[in-house]
């Protein structure tokens, strides 16, 4: 039996009561995974090769940081 039989199975074995969360659980699994952007990609490659700024701090101390720019 496939994952997707038993799945189907199983689902006929769930109360009504806690269908929702079934529905929903389903709902965000059968969402493709997001790709990156062109932008997005070209930045991660820039970093692995040995460029691009590298910031260790907290999020309070990055913005204080983009604000002085």
């Amino acid at each position: 039996m496939s994952y997707k039989e038993l799945a189907k199975n199983l689902i006929d074995q769930i109360p009504e009561s806690k269908m929702y969360y079934i529905v929903a659980y389903l709902q965000g699994a059968a969402i493709p995974e997001e790709v990156p952007n062109a932008e997005t990609i070209a930045a991660m490659e820039e970093l692995e090769n040995g460029g691009g700024t590298v910031f260790t701090g907290s999020t309070e101390e990055l913005f204080a940081h983009l604000m002085e720019e």
